[in-house]
């Protein structure tokens, strides 16, 4: 589902994942200019341990009628029921990644149902390039009257199957990617043996179903020049810090484009920042750049070259000394510490650490023992959110 800022300009449109409130605030506040969520197990992230549930929305029967009466802005299906029902009672529908569209034929045929299709990510620039000119020269547009608009995943994690069109999971586990609830059975180790003899063959690469992250950060100015509307980015089961870093560079790299100084230095700024947060390894420009699969992630979990070490909860916060309380229950908290503070209205904050105070007394660190402990805050943060430091990985 997807809900979209009012009286946006028409630069790029840069869709966040959220699967929680504090992911929420956190692409609000990075700048995201839409935002796209999961209901439930009708959704392709169902197992994901951060969803949103159908009573965040109302308590009421039909998802497409909550969509209706919460005023989302539209629904993102491939299934042709869903996708009539929707539009029968006026809601805005959004093609899936699932329906593989691939060329402006079937543009064509879904700008009959949808007035945005995001293309499939195996595509080349060049191919993009054509579909989104012979729109216009074709004149397609959607039930609201308008061109439709062109839509492609730009960063995230990529599936080794086509489109995401993977029985993996539904083979070994009963348990379908298609329906939003894939064990990742891709991004394990194997090795291959001979069913006659026994004997196992050792792999150079483990990952060799793994992908690395899609990330275009360096081309975002072949794309908008191509004639894409709407930048999507990968991860409603990502953390808020990870949603908050990775639509805050995005944004800033589109408005330089814009500015006209959308530079190499800046380029390199931003990949260290995505960097800094959950990845598996950067693939720059995918297949989009007309690259072939083959880079692979080298390891099961994150690349990123921080980790959060969660420390405890903020007890109260006091915006007009910049500072809260902080109730440490992990670990240690030192001066010069990185700190990421999360929550539901907060969203994300993070700086370092300037100033602790123990007893009402300035101290240089603090730990669980520790009482009336308050910190630094350079914004307003609120009671309950979590606090954490980020600490370089091993």
């Amino acid at each position: 589902m997807v809900i979209r800022k009012k009286n946006e300009d028409k630069k790029m449109e840069i869709m966040a994942p959220v699967g929680s409130y504090e992911s929420l605030s956190a692409a609000i506040k990075a700048g995201a200019n839409s935002v796209y969520f999961g209901i439930g197990k009708l959704n392709m992230r169902a197992r994901s341990a951060v969803n949103f549930a159908l009573n965040d929305l109302e308590k009421i029967e039909k998802i497409c009628q909550a969509v209706k009466k919460n005023k989302i802005n539209a629904v993102i299906a491939c299934d042709m029921a869903v996708i009539e029902y929707a539009r029968s009672i006026g809601v805005e529908v959004h093609m899936s990644t699932q329906t593989n569209i691939s060329n402006i034929e079937a543009v064509k045929f879904y700008s009959n149902f949808a007035d945005v299709i995001v293309l499939a990510r195996e595509l080349t620039l060049e191919q993009i390039k054509k579909i989104c000119g012979q729109i216009k020269k074709r004149n397609i547009k959607g039930p609201n009257g308008k061109l439709v608009k062109v839509e492609i995943f730009v960063h995230g994690a990529l599936c080794v199957s086509i489109s995401g069109k993977c029985y993996m999971s539904l083979a070994l586990y009963n348990s379908s990617a298609n329906r939003g609830s894939c064990y990742q059975s891709c991004r394990r180790k194997y090795r291959v043996t001979d069913e006659e003899t026994g004997d196992e063959l050792s792999i150079d690469n483990n990952y060799i179903m793994s992908p690395k992250d899609l990330c275009t950060i360096g081309s975002i100015d072949k794309f908008i020049e191509a004639g894409v509307n709407v930048f999507k980015i990968e991860g409603r089961g990502r953390s808020p810090d990870y949603v908050y870093s990775v639509v805050k560079a995005y944004k800033e790299a589109v408005e330089s484009y814009y500015a006209g100084n959308y530079t190499k230095e800046k380029i390199k700024k931003w990949i260290k920042e995505l960097e800094s947060v959950f990845n598996r390894g950067f693939w720059q420009g995918g297949y989009y750049l007309g690259k072939k699969a083959g880079e692979w992630a080298g390891i099961y979990g994150s690349n990123a070259e921080k980790e959060k070490h969660f420390i405890g909860i903020i007890k109260h916060s006091f915006p007009k000394a910049k500072c809260a309380e902080i109730e440490i229950q992990k670990e240690e908290l030192d001066v010069g510490d990185e700190i990421l503070i999360t929550g539901e209205k907060t969203g994300v904050v993070k700086y370092i650490l300037k100033s602790i105070f123990v007893n009402a007394k300035s101290a240089k660190s603090a730990d669980k023992n520790s009482k009336d402990v308050s910190i630094s805050v350079p914004e307003i943060v609120r009671k309950n959110d979590k606090v954490y430091v980020l600490k370089k990985r091993d």
